[in-house]
């Protein structure tokens, strides 16, 4: 069966995020309160990422690679390139113990937390930054797929037998480059002995309209580029359909690994989806 190959150390897998870091990223995300920008909420959200990935991957005092992950910034028009910065900069794939070693800082945040009494209490946490909040110029998320299928087609040189590379592709606006669809296809004609790779897509909004989670058709779909978007997205897994009906999400058979209009709590819920593609061993 497809998408069944083992994740352990010696058979890694592999998660490759496009971040649009376009002008409009500024923007505020529908619906949450003034002055949360959609490029700060997504920082947040990819440096909490990393920072689970990094927790579920720890072995007594070890931190295990069964993860390689790639994180590719775009915007400026014409700017593609590795979002990593620090001693990972100009990396491309990043095993996930050099990673957790290589944040670019430490940060005291307040995180609130159940008092044990039916109220939050205030904690004082260490919270760890890969990455900045960034947004300027357009959105070339064809330079995004191309760079995105040459990294996936050098680590599938390397791991031929491994679960197919996992790309999560987030934006809040249309390719300004051309038309993404044929280089999305090219993408997904890559892959393991153990299948396709997969794309998935985030379409973030600055609107209220109605958020649309792992459809099986574009019918609710409001707008043509959201209908690009759903056509560009793989079909989820049954690991993954089933991961998304724990966590509360409508997902039958046949469902894309597409949100639209996604808010702050719904990218997180697709994450969590997306970057479980099965068991660990």
């Amino acid at each position: 069966m497809p998408y069944s190959a083992e994740i352990s150390r010696r058979n890694p897998g592999c998660f490759v995020f496009l971040l649009d870091q376009s002008g409009s990223m500024e923007d505020d995300f529908g619906g949450a309160a003034k002055g949360h920008r959609k490029a700060d909420e997504l920082a947040t959200i990819i440096n909490k990422l990393i920072h689970n990935l990094s927790i579920r991957c720890a072995k007594s005092d070890s931190i295990y690679d069964y993860f390689h992950v790639g994180v590719i910034g775009y915007g400026q028009d014409t700017v593609v390139k590795s979002a990593f910065g620090g001693a990972l900069a100009g990396r491309d794939v990043v095993p996930i113990s050099e990673l957790a070693d290589n944040p670019l800082r430490i940060e005291d945040r307040v995180k609130k937390s159940d008092d044990g009494a039916g109220g939050l209490v205030e904690q004082t946490v260490k919270f760890p930054v890969w990455f900045d909040a960034t947004f300027a110029g357009g959105t070339p998320m064809c330079g995004a797929f191309r760079s995105a299928a040459g990294i996936v087609q050098r680590w599938v040189s390397e791991h031929a037998k491994g679960f197919p590379p996992i790309v999560i592709n987030v934006t809040d606006g249309d390719a300004t480059d051309g038309d993404p669809a044929p280089e999305a296809e090219a993408l997904k004609s890559l892959g393991s002995d153990d299948g396709a790779a997969l794309l998935l897509n985030i379409h973030l909004s600055s609107t209220t309209a109605t958020p649309v989670e792992l459809p099986a058709t574009p019918d609710r779909l409001p707008d043509p580029f959201a209908k690009l978007l759903f056509e560009m997205s793989s079909p989820l897994t049954p690991f993954m359909v089933g991961r998304a009906k724990e966590l509360g999400m409508a997902a039958e058979d046949g469902a894309r690994g597409f949100v639209f209009n996604a808010q702050p709590v719904q990218v997180i819920q697709f994450l969590d989806i997306g970057t479980r593609p099965a068991n660990l061993r």
